[in-house]
């Protein structure tokens, strides 16, 4: 049986491709798992019930070798643990084709291995990208990251509250924020008093 897994990495990002591909590939809905979350990290909902599910003789099928994970060490740390339960893996859409169920095609390995350092670098590189891009922000003089969501009347009404001389307790309790917030938020003069 082939058992799907699609993955993006932010919940804004846009699976649609990757089902489609694993759709078209002859995977039927229940059978396709998915996870909004980055592949750097081995803890994603979806891929814990792909693996539960998956049994000796299946085949796990991707659109490519990087929705399985970022790193080159965790990537082929999961095809070493499917291959010994008998599991194979396929990509769908890689330059270099990964079908690990024929298992006399020397150049499987080599794709394997060409493809997760590519997808470790291609991470290095937007994280390097991102950082430079805050770094340029920040040097102009604008916020960089992703928009505030905090309510500016009850940022407000913390900021007031503090000056006044209110306890972070009361704070938290009267505003609804959390004091990770009003850490990143209140200006820099009362934030090192919030310990109170």
């Amino acid at each position: 049986m082939d058992i799907g897994y699609a993955r993006v990495s932010t919940v804004k990002q846009d699976l649609t491709r990757q089902l489609d591909a694993l759709a078209a590939a002859g995977i039927a809905p229940e059978l396709i798992h998915v996870d909004k979350k980055s592949g750097a990290t081995r803890t994603r909902p979806g891929l814990t019930e792909a693996l539960k599910q998956i049994r000796g003789g299946d085949v796990l099928v991707v659109h490519t070798l990087d929705r399985l994970g970022r790193t080159v060490r965790d990537t082929l740390n999961l095809v070493h643990e499917l291959t010994d339960k008998g599991v194979g893996l396929r990509t769908l859409a890689d330059p270099f084709r990964i079908d690990t169920t024929a298992k006399d095609d020397p150049m499987n390995q080599l794709a394997l291995v060409v493809l997760a350092l590519f997808g470790q670098m291609e991470r290095t590189y937007a994280a390097e990208r991102s950082g430079h891009a805050r770094a340029v922000a920040t040097a102009n003089g604008r916020r960089a990251g992703r928009p505030s969501v905090v309510d500016p009347d009850r940022l407000e009404h913390a900021t007031l509250l503090r000056a006044t001389g209110a306890t972070m307790a009361d704070i938290t309790a009267k505003t609804g924020l959390s004091r990770s917030t009003l850490y990143r938020h209140l200006p820099a003069a009362l934030a090192p008093t919030l310990r109170a």
